[in-house]
């Protein structure tokens, strides 16, 4: 493959990360109705932890773990931050099932 193959195929697993990323912050956004509704703090250090451990623990490379941590740390600041302000937003506080109940 040439350079423009390359590129090609980049843009390819690009839109599939968006796409996973959506799904990411979606289930993020359901975390951080229930966690208000339950009083638990949005930064769960533990929880963060594990997921570095299983991330690291599935990397098969090329990429070293230090910088797919790197890549998982701003993802996860980026989710947090999301469900900061889904939750302080007008009828953020509702879980999917309460949404549809108050319809």
């Amino acid at each position: 493959m040439d350079i423009a193959d390359w590129r090609k195929r980049i843009d390819e697993i690009d839109l599939q990360l968006v796409e996973l990323i959506g799904e990411r912050a979606r289930a993020a956004r359901e975390i951080g109705k229930l966690k208000q509704n339950t009083n638990l703090p949005i930064y769960e250090p533990d929880r963060e932890k594990e997921v570095f451990d299983n991330v690291a623990s599935a990397n098969k490379g090329p990429l070293p773990n230090p910088d797919l941590l790197r890549i998982f740390e701003r993802l996860m600041d980026v989710m947090r931050k999301f469900q900061r302000d889904d939750v302080t937003a007008p009828g953020g506080g509702d879980t999917e099932i309460e949404a549809e109940t108050n319809d």
